[in-house]
């Protein structure tokens, strides 16, 4: 989408030349940068003097009594003026030379470089200790300055301060007055993005998985082309839309699908542009928002990323300070949702993925008065917004769009858009003429797990060790009746694992005490498997003790899966605790809590070690056949095992890595 604004016609008129006053500009620079560089070397500068230390000034030029006098500048140098009568000496010959013909060099003829003159003084007397006082060289002080770098050292910083104040004011005048919020003129000025309503492509048909957020969203299309259906009435329309929902779900792309539907401005904004150095600025980038909306009337404001400037007021001021300016761009904002009338037709959306975090007073009715929650799709809306993704691509015939939305539980819209374009880009690289099904199972495998290391160096006893942590957790899942299906299982690096089991969870809703229990069983059974087999355990469980541990204390302070705790849950859904400094239960309970979790963990290890002991020829087996052929399916270890075991067919990904 282009910005719709009257400048961009005006800067498209500028031709690419530089204009003449800056061509002027520079060309002074370069012409003063070549005559600092070379003034040196100008005619005359240098008098053809030589810089010498103080032992040749005192072997070869004192030794001979040649001196005519020194003159010593800014008690730094020493010119040496030698006598004319050595004019004709071949020694000196050279630096009584000049190019007129007829005249000899002036001088002074050479200099020393002094450290200090004290030090240059004493020197000059031991080395005329022995010749009368009427015959020693006279030696005169001055202090010069050079005038170039006098004049070019105050008069330089003028010209570039003049130079810069009229980049400054012809950026300003040169807009009329208009400006994006870059110019020192115009910080006060709004920099929203307004998207004309022909302009605006995206629809509702560009948007998938998202059916009943486009009910909600359809009625303020509804208001915007027809308002005197809801307002004869005495409806009225609400005036702020607030979309929530996790990243990559859809928010922004809804937001711009109204703006195409309704056909009406749109103005883009990100919350974090609200905010500047300046107090005040904020608000008055706020005012100058709203001003240029409701120009615009019938129109839409959309705020990405609220959660930038909404915070809840006072919230975490201890740590963070005094925040006068994000809570006045807050104030501003309020006093604007709340200040036009119900029917102005200036209708502001937002999107954020933290609205606990927002303070009441923007949540309620009469400002962000509807809250539309955007979720993770489920199995149908993948299909739909798989769908929309593979409408550019060339593909092949066997596309199974249904296996491809059971492949990808909890993924977003926007991880789906990432496969689609990663397993076009994996069937190019193997140079096809379409995408196959492989590519976009490949593309789910490196999203996910990360690229296939071929690379790393594994020792065959390092390999024999990870076959059997993934043959734990894969006989594990297989043996418990509520851990999710296994797909397959892998001993091929990726990323930062060495080895990772893939899974087939359910999409369900709520999840029981005996589903947790089993869960950290199939996690803790890689170790268990190690100790087992080796009667040792690496480092390979980090990953998994990790998962088991979080899981662990979930089930003991968030659900009150435990006897001992009770029915008590520490969670806090308000968001009130993230900046806190304690703890929402006593020292007491946190020991308690500590002890019942390191309880359920152990036996859990227990309970997957004693599954393991029973079963462990299958354990051997699959272990063997994982190491041999470094890929497994759920049909081989039914094989081993001997028998089907029956689990909801539904794909993928829930992994534990190694």
């Amino acid at each position: 989408m282009k910005p719709h604004r009257q400048e961009i016609s005006q800067k498209k008129q500028i031709p690419k030349n530089q204009s003449p006053q800056k061509q002027f500009f520079w060309a002074v620079v370069y012409i003063a940068i070549l005559f600092m560089l070379f003034f040196p070397y100008l005619p005359g500068f240098n008098n053809a003097e030589s810089k010498i230390s103080w032992q040749q000034f005192e072997s070869e030029i004192i030794s001979r009594k040649a001196v005519e006098r020194i003159n010593i500048v800014n008690k730094e140098e020493a010119e040496i003026f030698i006598k004319p009568d050595f004019a004709s000496d071949p020694y000196f010959k050279k630096v009584f030379d000049t190019k007129i013909k007829g005249q000899l060099n002036p001088g002074p003829h050479y200099k020393i470089t002094i450290g200090s003159l004290e030090s240059f003084e004493r020197k000059m007397d031991e080395a005329q200790k022995n010749i009368p006082i009427t015959q020693k060289i006279p030696i005169t002080y001055s202090n010069t300055s050079n005038w170039f770098w006098n004049i070019f050292g105050w008069l330089f910083p003028l010209l570039l301060i003049f130079y810069l104040w009229r980049i400054m004011f012809r950026k300003y005048a040169g807009m009329g007055g208009q400006s994006n919020g870059n110019s020192i003129f115009n910080f006060g000025k709004s920099n929203a993005l307004m998207v004309a309503h022909e302009e605006s492509r995206i629809t509702f048909e560009d948007v998938a998985g998202l059916e009943e957020a486009e009910l909600e969203v359809r009625e303020i299309v509804e208001f915007l082309k027809n308002p005197k259906q809801f307002t004869r009435l005495g409806a009225k329309i609400p005036k702020g839309i607030l979309l929530v929902g996790p990243p990559g779900t859809g928010k922004t792309l809804l937001a711009k699908a109204v703006a195409g539907e309704a056909k009406v401005p749109f103005f883009i904004i990100s919350g974090s542009e609200f905010v500047e150095m300046f107090v005040g600025v904020g608000a008055a980038r706020v005012r100058d928002l709203f001003k240029q909306a409701k120009e615009k009337v019938p129109c839409i404001v959309f705020i990405d990323e609220l959660d930038a400037i909404g915070r809840t007021r006072g919230k975490g001021a201890f740590f963070s300070g005094a925040n006068d300016e994000r809570e006045g761009t807050l104030n501003q904002l309020l006093t604007e949702m709340d200040g036009f009338s119900s029917n102005s037709g200036v209708i502001v959306l937002a999107a954020t993925n933290r609205a606990d975090v927002l303070d009441p007073a923007l949540l309620r009715p009469g400002r962000f008065d509807r809250h539309i929650y955007l979720e993770l799709p489920n199995l149908r809306e993948r299909e739909a917004i798989f769908n929309v993704h593979l409408r550019p691509l060339v593909l092949d015939n066997n596309i199974d769009i249904p296996f491809l939305a059971a492949q990808t539980p909890g993924f977003s819209g926007a991880d789906i858009a990432n496969i689609c374009n990663e397993a076009a880009l994996i069937a190019a690289r193997r140079k096809a003429d379409a995408v196959g099904k492989m590519d976009f199972l490949d593309a789910i495998d490196r999203i996910v797990a990360g690229l296939e290391k071929k690379s790393k160096i594994i020792s065959p006893e390092e390999k024999k060790i990870i076959a059997y942590h993934e043959a734990g957790h894969a006989l594990v899942s297989t043996l418990l009746k509520h851990v999710d299906p296994i797909v397959k299982v892998s001993i091929i690096p990726r990323g930062k694992t060495l080895g990772a089991s893939w899974y087939l969870p359910e999409e369900k809703q709520l999840r029981n005490k005996t589903t947790f229990i089993e869960h950290l069983c199939s996690g803790l059974a890689g170790r268990a498997a190690e100790d087992i087999m080796f009667g040792d355990v690496s480092t390979g469980a980090l990953d998994d003790l990790e998962k088991v541990t979080k899981e662990a204390y979930t089930m003991v302070v968030y659900y009150g899966f435990n006897k001992k705790i009770g029915n008590v849950s520490f969670y806090d859904s308000s968001g009130q605790r993230d900046m806190s400094i304690q703890k929402p239960y006593s020292e007491e309970t946190g020991r308690m809590i500590d002890e019942e979790v390191r309880i359920l963990v152990n036996s859990c290890y227990e309970r997957s070690k004693n599954l393991l002991e029973r079963n462990k020829e299958s354990l051997s087996k699959i272990a063997d056949l994982l190491f041999k052929k470094e890929v497994i399916y759920k049909d081989d270890i039914d094989r081993i095992l001997g028998k089907k075991h029956e689990k909801n067919n539904i794909h993928r990904v829930g992994e534990k890595t190694y």
